[in-house]
């Protein structure tokens, strides 16, 4: 038990530092601890401002080129404007820290690498700035905030066998209690100390990194020191759930967990906390908290010594992304003494912790778990040349564990046998069941992970209800707790009567034409870019189409049925506004692309290699695989070694030379990483990529940047920071002045545009299941079941009434599949009713179907709400 009770220890992750209203959130939550025990203590711990740990990487990655100056002043600017926003002098504050930045960066593009202990430092500065302005403001409200670095709060433990990058980037330090630590601040006059989470100092005084993550970390290492009373973990969810609730939207909140369950979570895909800040609570029985700063009302989830459900349970389903599989063959190690322990020998030099393992007569595989290990393909190339000494060494990356978790897994093997058929027909490169009994573990293909934790979760919680372990659904939570700010300013809002008159002729996608106009002007707007195309695969309504080539938007097709219909509908459209980018088509298509008059993209040797006649002496953009993806599904990712799309790197010298040898000119090169992306750096990054592929073709003077600029879909979600964009992209104009941007976006120009309205046509309940059927289904929205899209679901009917029924929403199709939301929470609804689906403009329509040869809805555009177009 804590023998000093008087201290708190509060952690803020990003989001929940990244506004005025949200610190003014931690000052209330402060206060309230303070009154709590009179003569208690507040530690503050807080992360980086959202986005800016990923920001710093970006400069890491580009001040080598002497690129980073545009990522550098998107991040002084964000810090600036929060500044203003808190009513704290920000330019004064963090003057030390913009300045260390500055330099760094420069030294770093001079010398052409970044080494380990640089990069330490260049990352530390996203906590210190965010605390300084949190202290600041804090500080002027409450009067009794003291600000300390905590570099002389926490230092790590020497790990001499460890790599640099491990001793500088993922450090550990002692869970002990700092009796020293607390004498120094117990002399001290103000009653809340802040200070920086991720960050500590090594025996020599450097900075040094508790690994991506870490504030969590730093937190519990110091409510340990200070035997605190308790440690809360203060972030965008309301607490650990069955599944994550950002996928799963059925994943329900869990109430209470021991400290093994939630270490197991944790460890196994539960982002909501980071393993590593377990230990020390548990070391000294702190009981930890999460909490949700939107909603600081919502209990959240308790981790403390005991639990409820002690009995045989599964409690959660998990996936941990970016793990790296290595299998080591040989016959050699049959009854030989030692040679796993020779082997593992080799992951101790490099400084590699393993995770998993599994064995056989001739083979062992392993692990390598991406938040314990700071791995990159040098390291692993090393790893795979020394573990030659003793074995033949695979490495497969790219890999996911799908977990089931809860206590005494191996007890009900027998009740999990009808959801363990969902990995039938799945690559499953190791299987392991913890000797805790805590897990049950699948390692499969990346791409696969996500859609088995869904159905998985669906199989095994599909008829949990709330009880003392599972509490609210994520579905419940955000319809009836967390704010709805994406949709609350909908344009639908406005037009409800009509909508609702317009609904009663059947199923029907409506668009607005004041969104559409509105999305293409923030595009044309943009002074980094030279031309936006919209890729008409998202929606090809005519009536869209003329409103956008109206603009002077291009249009992207992938298909010869796309570039006819631009054709017919604009057969004066000038060249250059016209995009052919077929992938895997038939020769005849690429000669139709030229015929057509629009700019063909290739993106693969093997129509230069097979049809040299038909590009000779011709104009073409090029698509080069950047490497690694993007987005919010598998499905949307474009890159990437299990992509389809682009030439890689490596094949771009035999590119040049096919192209030397038939005189076709390579004018521009396209990248495009996936759809629904709302990070800012993205796009800039990927010019930066494509300007080096440059140096292989000397007539390029266009760089397609593709789209997928992400729209928010869920509440609680952030709108991506087009300004940032644009100024991002302009720094690397500047560098490039040559150059022209583009950009081909399809679901940022018109999901928000589209709605899809349908009418209710029967009610059933079915247990603890509640079903609202539609008069359209999949035929009409195939997205949901195709790969899990969540859209925004509202009785239109009865707008503004309180939820009350937690319902499954269906259609009329045949299929079991045939599912456009589940567990929703809406107000009781009858025959009749208008259901509206919202962000419904994209990919709706364009993929519907006579399936079951039921007529899809029909498509409407309103009439404007101001004269002209």
């Amino acid at each position: 038990m804590a023998t000093n009770p008087s201290w708190v220890v509060l952690k803020f992750g990003g989001t929940s530092v990244s506004s005025r209203g949200r610190w003014e959130t931690i000052a209330e939550v402060i206060s309230e601890r303070l009154t709590e025990e009179a003569t208690g203590r507040v530690m503050v711990v807080c992360s980086a401002l959202s986005g800016v740990t990923n920001q710093l990487e970006e400069i890491i990655a580009q001040a080598p080129r002497g690129a980073h100056h545009e990522v550098l002043a998107a991040i002084v600017q964000k810090h600036l404007r929060l500044g203003d926003d808190l009513g704290v002098d920000a330019e004064l504050l963090l003057h030390e820290e913009f300045s260390a930045l500055e330099r760094l960066a420069l030294g770093a593009s001079l010398v052409g690498e970044v080494s380990p202990r640089v990069q330490a430092q260049i990352l530390s500065c996203g906590e210190l700035m965010s605390t300084r302005l949190g202290a600041a403001f804090v500080g002027g409200l409450l009067k009794e905030v003291r600000w300390m670095d905590a570099r002389t709060l926490l230092r790590t433990v020497a790990e001499p066998h460890a790599s640099l990058r491990r001793r500088y980037l993922s450090a550990a330090c002692e869970a002990s209690i700092d009796r020293e630590l607390q004498a120094r601040l117990a002399g001290a006059s103000e009653r809340v100390v802040m200070t920086q989470g991720f960050i500590a100092s090594n025996d020599a005084g450097e900075s040094v990194l508790l690994g991506r993550g870490g504030s969590d970390t730093s937190a519990a290492y110091l409510a340990a020191a200070l035997q605190a009373e308790r440690l809360e973990i203060w972030t965008d969810v309301p607490g650990m759930f069955s599944a994550n609730p950002r996928q799963v939207a059925t994943a329900r909140l869990l109430k209470r967990l021991d400290y093994a369950e939630a270490q197991e979570l944790a460890t196994m895909g539960a982002r909501v906390l980071h393993p590593r800040c377990l230990g020390p609570v548990r070391e000294h029985n702190i009981a930890l908290h999460i909490r949700c700063t939107p909603e600081p009302r919502q209990e959240g989830t308790v981790i403390a010594a005991q639990a409820v459900g002690q009995g045989p349970q599964v409690k959660a389903v998990s996936a941990k992304h970016g793990v790296t599989v290595i299998s080591m063959e040989t016959l050699g190690m049959w009854q030989q003494v030692g040679f796993l322990a020779d082997t593992f020998a080799v992951f101790k030099e490099h400084g590699l912790s393993i995770d998993m393992v599994a064995t056989s007569e001739s083979e062992v595989s392993v692990t390598l778990d991406p938040m314990a290990n700071a791995l990159d393909p040098a390291a692993l190339a090393r790893l795979q040349r020394d573990l030659g000494r003793t074995c033949k060494a695979r490495i497969v990356e790219g890999c996911a564990v799908v977990s089931l978790v809860g206590r005494q897994v191996r007890s009900i093997l027998s009740q999990l046998a009808p959801a363990l058929n969902v990995f039938e027909e799945q690559q499953i490169y190791l299987v392991s069941q913890s000797a805790s009994d805590l897990n049950l573990s699948f390692v499969v293909d990346e791409a696969q992970a996500d859609r088995l934790v869904s159905r998985l979760h669906q199989l095994l919680f599909g008829e949990q209800g709330p009880d003392a372990l599972f509490g609210p659904s994520w579905e419940e939570l955000s319809g009836r707790v967390l704010p709805q700010a994406p949709f609350a300013d909908a344009w639908w809002r406005g037009r409800r009567d009509e909508l609702l008159k317009l609904a009663e002729q059947g199923a029907t996608y409506a668009y607005s034409p004041e969104t559409l106009r509105t999305q293409a002007a923030r595009l044309t707007s943009m002074a980094s870019i030279d031309r936006v195309f919209f890729a008409i695969k998202a929606n090809p309504n005519p009536e869209i189409l003329r409103l956008l080539e109206a603009r002077g938007l291009g249009f992207e097709c992938v298909s010869p049925g796309e570039v006819a219909h631009i054709r017919e509908l604009f057969p004066q459209l000038e060249t250059g506004r016209l995009l052919f980018t077929p992938n895997f088509a038939p020769r005849r298509e690429y000669e139709q692309g030229f015929e057509a008059g629009a700019m063909v993209t290739l993106d693969n040797l093997y129509p230069l290699e097979a049809w040299p006649e038909v590009f000779e002496g011709r104009e073409v953009l090029v698509r080069v695989d950047p490497g690694q993806g993007a987005g919010h599904h598998r499905y949307v990712r474009t890159a990437g070694p299990k992509s389809k799309f682009g030439v890689s790197v490596e094949e771009l010298p035999r590119l040049a030379e096919l192209a030397e040898q038939i005189n076709l000119k390579v004018v521009g090169l396209h990248a495009h990483v996936g759809s629904g992306v709302r990070r800012a750096g993205t796009w800039s990054s990927t010019a930066v990529f494509l300007a080096q592929c440059r140096a292989h073709f000397p007539d390029v003077r266009w760089l397609n940047l593709g789209g997928g600029l992400g729209v928010p879909e869920r509440p609680g979600q952030e709108a991506l920071d087009l300004g940032a964009v644009d100024a991002s992209l302009a720094e690397f104009k500047k560098a490039h002045p040559t150059l022209e941007l583009w950009l081909e976006p399809g679901r940022f120009l018109v999901s928000e545009a589209g709605v899809l309205l349908a009418r209710v046509t029967q009610l059933k309940t079915k247990g603890a299941y509640h079903y609202v059927g539609l008069e359209t289904g999949m035929n009409s929205l195939i997205r949901p079941a195709l790969y899990g899209a969540y859209h925004a679901i509202v009785n239109l009917t009865r707008q503004g009434e309180a939820p009350e029924v937690e319902a499954e929403i269906v259609g009329p199709i045949c299929e079991s599949g045939d599912v456009l939301g589940h567990a929703r929470w809406l107000p009781r609804c009858a025959e009749g009713d208008v259901l509206l689906l919202a962000n419904a403009g994209s990919y709706g329509r364009a993929m519907s179907s006579r399936y079951n040869l039921r007529e899809p809805a029909a498509e409407v555009m309103l009439p404007a709400l101001e004269l002209g177009e």
